[in-house]
């Protein structure tokens, strides 16, 4: 299994309609490419912004290149999505699950 992590920044205003277009628009998006196996998203107010990691779990490399593109460690962020981010990253970082108590990773 590899973990796909990537963080941005927004508005404690912007966050919650963030977390709506991920559950409506990023998760339906997810979910139909083969080798998928889960997302979390973390918040972490702060003082002036509020920031998020998403982290999304695939079977395979391959998987990650069918979703991602040839550049694997390219951020996939929708311009909507941009929108309602002061900044994100624009690579994300891979790591393989080494060990996990969490049943759905397989």
């Amino acid at each position: 299994m590899i973990l796909r992590l990537w963080s941005a920044r927004t508005t404690h205003v912007q966050s919650g309609a963030y977390l709506q277009h991920f559950s409506n628009q990023v998760l339906p998006t997810l979910r139909r490419f083969g080798g998928y196996v889960s997302s979390s998203v973390l918040t972490r107010p702060a003082e002036s912004a509020v920031e998020i990691l998403v982290m999304t779990v695939w079977q395979s490399n391959s998987a990650i290149d069918a979703f991602a593109g040839p550049d694997r460690e390219a951020a996939v962020v929708a311009p909507e999505a941009a929108a309602l981010l002061t900044d994100y990253d624009r690579r994300v970082r891979h790591f393989e699950v080494a060990t996990t108590d969490n049943l759905s990773f397989g």
